[in-house]
């Protein structure tokens, strides 16, 4: 096996993340005509993103576990195998009904990326370096976001939205050679665990009781619900009810996720500096900051794509400050089981965005009040997660 040097395999394991943000955003401008061309309504289309959330965080509580046992690589290459057949049953989709299906399978098998790349910066770097590490693994993933929307709104304009998940199968036969030829196993055959249900909900029940683990997990959960809230409304907002192209719906979807770069820069820049908690703090001031502003404006009628995506990218600059943060220190005292800490802190976070991204879609009124509410909303409970699970804790 040819072994990639530590950067790189660090810029690897990003490349791998950054499948779970590609599935999401980079459909997101062709939600509209997915609509009209499978003959459904906005709901059923934005089932296709709370679905995908919901396949993603099932999936996260096996994954994890059974890499703890087997090993990293082989679950991760298993799960992208079952993520690169499902792109392709979803860009020959027939129906709305064989989308949802295929979204769902998608979802399945894109969750090993992301979780057992958490799971390998644990293993490899250890419980101090790994916040570090994984602040600038989301300012390197955070390039796919970034041009997820516009290059899916140029593939919509020039092969319609099929070609979208035609486009994220190859990108996951990419990742595959990558994995199975140059990725060597992180976890050490001394540190694996048995597979054995009871030694799983041991340690399921074992974090579950950390008072840490919690906080650190709802704190990212309720960010990443607004975020989700947003992907799950924002095309809707923008190009239905104010009538953005969807070309340049793609590139102020840039701007957002600029604000989460410059976050994550900021999270590793400072992190030993500052410490992990007075980083998540000014993390969750700012997210909270953001989504008031945007509902406040929605709530006196200011209906403006910058009354929209002004304040959002003061949400992910918030959110990329406290992201790798909470990762980090839900994962960090536990290298034992560090695979099924990765999957019950994943399947929380998603488990929480898709009720919020189902809600978004069930109660949309064609404006944009019930996303902004719904973020600025996420943004008070981050801060409040944090002051009550985590700050308090130290505090006794």
């Amino acid at each position: 096996m040819l072994k990639l040097p530590s950067t790189a395999t660090v810029m690897a394991l990003a490349a791998v993340t950054a499948l779970g943000p590609l599935a999401t955003d980079m459909y997101l401008p062709a939600m509209p005509a997915m609509t009209e061309a499978l003959n459904t309504g906005p709901d059923r289309i934005q089932l296709t993103l709370s679905l995908y959330m919901a396949g993603f965080a099932l999936a996260q509580l096996l994954c994890g576990p059974i890499s703890d046992r087997f090993g990293r690589r082989p679950v991760m290459i298993a799960g992208l195998s079952l993520f690169l057949a499902a792109s392709l049953l979803c860009a020959w989709a027939p129906s709305v009904e064989w989308l949802l299906i295929g979204r769902f399978l998608q979802a399945f098998g894109g969750a090993a990326g992301p979780v057992l790349a958490r799971a390998s910066v644990r293993d490899i770097h250890g419980p101090i370096e790994a916040g570090r590490i994984l602040s600038y693994m989301a300012s390197t993933m955070a390039l796919a976001p970034a041009l997820a929307p516009v290059v899916g709104a140029g593939l919509l304009l020039f092969f319609g939205w099929e070609s979208v998940f035609v486009v994220l199968a190859l990108y996951a036969a990419v990742m595959l050679a990558v994995l199975i030829f140059m990725l060597p196993e992180p976890l050490a055959i001394e540190q694996r665990q048995s597979i054995h249900p009871r030694t799983i909900m041991a340690n399921f029940r074992l974090l579950l009781s950390q008072r840490a683990f919690l906080g650190y997990t709802l704190v990212n959960a309720a960010a990443f619900s607004g975020l989700f809230a947003y992907l799950s409304g924002s095309s809707f907002v923008l190009i239905e009810y104010m009538g953005v192209a969807p070309t340049l719906y793609g590139v102020l979807f840039t701007l957002i996720v600029a604000g989460f770069f410059v976050g994550t820069l900021v999270s590793g820049r400072y992190s030993h500096r500052l410490g992990r908690d007075r980083l998540i703090t000014q993390g969750t001031v700012v997210c909270a900051t953001g989504g008031i502003v945007m509902a406040g404006l929605a709530a006196v009628g200011v209906h403006h794509p910058w009354a929209v995506v002004g304040p959002h990218m003061v949400f992910m600059l918030g959110v990329g400050i406290l992201m790798p943060q909470t990762m980090a220190g839900a994962l960090a005292p536990n290298p034992q089981c560090a695979g099924a800490a990765s999957s019950l802190f994943g399947f929380l976070q998603m488990t929480i965005a898709a009720v919020v991204g189902g809600l978004v879609g069930q109660f949309h009124d064609g404006s944009s009040r019930t996303m902004a509410l719904t973020i600025g909303l996420m943004g008070l409970l981050a801060l409040l997660s944090h002051w009550l699970l985590v700050r308090r804790r130290k505090e006794t």
